[in-house]
């Protein structure tokens, strides 16, 4: 599998206390048969030998980079540091934790560059009934994919491949913790078409520790990402005054009413009144 174009691809590695799997990460993306990349690595004040280990793979490949930050970042920020550092057409992000299969820089950017008006692509996704992948979607089509037909804006940055250019137009992710991801997909579908892709280019790990696994058990987080599909399916003004706009109201509202239920069970009063706020704000 080739491409016409040969273009760098800036892998970016943000670190946290990964020591245990940092090496790993590492040894996947120098595995790739794809090999214009530099790997960005930019560790967030890590407590353990995370840097170290990443500085001496610095010492023995020069299109490794280490950086550290001067304070603790936190996670989207620290990826936009990252991303403040490349300089290839494409950002991959690739988490310490995570790794990518040989092939999987290869067929991103041979994906990629079959459709140069897209902003960004999403791997990992399961197989459409009707479609073979690659497939573009418009603005309007990723919206109604992905509320219509299957979710795809529910996907973590590993899952991605984005060009540098696009990233950089609509100003990186948000500084909010937890649902950054989701809120990107939203924003620069808003202005690009975006690639969906196969299963098979990265692998994810999960463990308790992670940000997804956080999110997922705390309701404000699940009725802040809620408020975020609101907004942007409002800002997007594809579906006012129609039956698609009244079903998604209704998805809205069980979604949140299911959220509310959970606090019930725990006995949770202070997240249920917090979330009644978030959710009735008149801005979200």
């Amino acid at each position: 599998m080739k491409s016409l174009n040969n273009p760098l691809v800036s892998v970016l590695m943000t670190v946290y206390n990964r020591e245990k799997y940092i090496e790993q990460a590492i040894k996947s993306v120098l595995a790739s048969t794809y090999t214009n990349f530099e790997l960005i690595i930019v560790d967030d004040r890590s407590t353990d030998n995370s840097l170290k280990i990443a500085q001496q793979f610095e010492k023995e490949d020069q299109r490794i980079k280490v950086f550290q930050n001067e304070q603790n970042l936190g996670d989207y920020p620290n990826r936009n540091q990252a991303a403040s550092y490349a300089t290839g057409k494409y950002l991959k992000y690739v988490d310490a934790d995570d790794m990518i299969y040989p092939y999987g820089l290869e067929q991103l950017v041979y994906y990629m560059e079959k459709f140069p008006d897209a902003g960004y692509g999403l791997c990992s996704l399961d197989q459409d009934k009707h479609s073979i992948y690659p497939i573009q979607l418009s603005s309007k089509e990723a919206y109604q994919w992905n509320y219509f037909k299957s979710s795809i804006f529910h996907k973590a940055p590993l899952s991605s491949i984005i060009k540098k250019d696009a990233f950089s137009d609509v100003g990186g992710f948000s500084k909010v913790r937890h649902y950054g991801d989701f809120e990107f997909w939203h924003k620069i579908s808003l202005k690009y078409p975006v690639v969906l892709m196969p299963h098979g280019m990265v692998w994810y790990r999960t463990s308790e520790g992670q940000e997804a696994s956080i999110r997922k058990k705390n309701t404000m987080n699940q009725v802040k990402t809620l408020n975020v599909s609101r907004h942007y399916v409002a800002k997007f003004n594809f579906y006012k005054n129609s039956k698609q706009q009244e079903v998604l109201n209704y998805k809205h509202l069980k979604s949140y009413q299911r959220y509310l239920m959970q606090q019930f069970k725990r006995f949770n009063f202070k997240d249920i009144f917090m979330s009644y706020k978030v959710f009735h704000a008149k801005e979200f």
